[in-house]
């Protein structure tokens, strides 16, 4: 006996956690294209990916700078203006002025032409940045729906990235294997199997949350597996293959541990019973404890013990006490020493011990 770790078995398909479409901001003529800007291309955050016609934008940039030059200077002046009308005011009367007297209207509204020339530079310069498409994350083009020389309007489709730092898993686990699971699975490590290049492979990931509720349609609970840097770009001396988005995966995710438990064979086991040999070679059946199943084997907490021996032949007509012998034995026992009433007649049969 010893400590068996409980495994769920799952399935799913890898996506990336973070997929965008990359859309233009500006309209204009494409008159830029990047050579990594191809379905498959792998990019950094922040590379040039395209530029649009930035010409109406810099005439646009221009215009707002020569907007604010004119209002400052006419900021300026009123200021002045300001300044005089409450000198001459003070030498004419010796009474308190009237905001229009001073002009403070005039002053504000030359002030709100100012921000409205501020607000239009920022605008411009905002625009003419758009010019640029640049990645929003490092990731892998996904497609490209644009041409050097095509006209795109606010809002069109350029492509769509995928973001390769994390991959993500989606686990549909039955509900009622839940409670084999620490934490509703959240954290527990799982191992992916998947075929890369011809090749059975395997990869390491961890749940990194649930969903939370149960598919309409499946009626099952699925389980967000992550695993980070799925095609090995940061780590080029690597052994690991890169797990492909796309990629078909089996997972097996670790549950809780089962102390003083054994792994045997499902097909040994009939109305909760398994065959031991004793150790006066006798046919004993002993009663069990199944803690779950797990693929072509079961995991048995209780009714059997270290060093019990297991009978995997097949026996004709099994009675609980009969003699038998081991296939292994030099000696078949005779018929002399068999008691017909105590064990109806011998059979050879193999054994395994249990825990083994």
């Amino acid at each position: 006996l010893s400590d068996q770790p409980l495994l769920m078995s799952s399935y799913g398909v890898v996506r990336p956690k973070h997929q965008t479409s990359i859309v233009a901001q500006v309209s204009g003529e494409i008159v830029e294209l990047s050579e990594i800007f191809v379905r498959g291309g792998f990019i950094k955050k922040d590379q040039l990916l395209a530029r649009i016609d930035p010409s109406d934008y810099q005439a646009a940039l221009i215009d707002a700078q020569a907007t604010m030059a004119t209002a400052r200077a006419a900021l300026e002046k009123e200021v002045a203006q300001g300044k005089v009308a409450e000198r001459e005011w003070k030498q004419i009367t010796d009474s308190s002025p009237t905001e229009l007297s001073l002009r403070k209207p005039q002053l504000a509204q030359e002030l709100a032409r100012v921000k409205a020339a501020q607000a239009a530079i920022l605008r411009a310069e905002r625009n003419l940045e758009r010019t640029e498409i640049r990645a929003p994350f490092d990731a892998m083009i996904d497609s490209r729906k644009v041409g050097l020389g095509s006209f795109v309007t606010i809002g069109s489709n350029l492509g769509k990235v995928s973001g390769t730092d994390i991959a993500e898993i989606r686990l549909p686990v039955a509900d009622n294997q839940l409670e084999f699971l620490a934490n509703d699975g959240v954290n527990s490590e799982v191992n992916l199997n998947g075929v890369y290049a011809g090749k059975s492979t395997q990869w390491l990931a961890n749940i990194a949350r649930s969903e939370g509720v149960v598919d309409n349609t499946s009626r099952m609970s699925y389980l967000v597996a992550e695993i980070k840097d799925p095609y090995q770009l940061k780590d080029k001396n690597s052994v690991i293959a890169p797990l492909r988005f796309g990629s078909y995966v089996n997972a097996k995710i670790q549950g809780h541990q089962v102390s003083n438990a054994t792994l045997i064979p499902r097909y040994l086991i009939a109305n909760g019973k398994v065959a031991l040999l004793s150790d006066e070679l006798t046919l004993h059946y002993a009663e069990i404890d199944i803690i779950r199943q797990q693929g072509s084997n079961v995991i048995v907490a209780n009714g059997l013990a270290s060093g019990d021996k297991l009978i995997v032949s097949a026996l004709d007509y099994p009675i609980d006490g009969m003699k038998l012998a081991l296939s292994t034995d030099d000696v078949t026992p005779e018929l002399d020493d068999i008691d017909p009433e105590a064990t109806g007649e011998s059979q050879v049969a193999s054994n395994s011990k249990a825990g083994e």
